[in-house]
């Protein structure tokens, strides 16, 4: 195996294709052959809100999400913030955060961490719906 890869990640599959999720969740981990991160791309529509409210939370893993199109809003803990691109977001763990998409434009964010740590916690009713972002694929 050379010591690269290259994946284009509409060649991934989509877990949430075809449900209620707004948007796509592209993992490209396993794609990639990565021996220490994971990485996925997370589309989010105009008007959506991916985690519809709840929040998720890591004991151990460190993330960074790179903002690379349109503007998100994203929820660290108390602290709600308007991220537009280009941008990155590192979130400790520990903390609760979620994110969603309020404005007109398409958001395109991708996650980073290392690898191999399923440590994820769902904190459901972390924020309360908006008006702006509405539940709808």
């Amino acid at each position: 195996m050379p010591g690269f890869a290259i994946v284009r990640a509409d060649d991934v599959d989509d877990p949430y294709a075809g449900t209620d999720v707004p948007g796509e969740f592209r993992r490209l981990t396993d794609a990639l052959g990565t021996e220490q991160l994971a990485v996925t791309l997370i589309r989010v529509p105009p008007h959506s809100d991916f985690e519809q409210g709840t929040g998720h939370t890591h004991s151990e893993v460190e993330e960074l999400y790179i903002v690379a199109k349109g503007t998100i809003t994203f929820r660290c803990g108390e602290d709600v913030s308007k991220v537009a691109a280009p941008a990155v977001v590192r979130v400790s763990p520990g903390t609760v955060r979620s994110h969603r998409n309020e404005g007109d434009e398409p958001v395109e964010i991708w996650a980073v961490s290392v690898k191999g740590h399923h440590d994820a916690t769902k904190v459901d009713d972390f924020w309360e719906a908006s008006p702006d972002a509405r539940q709808t694929r």
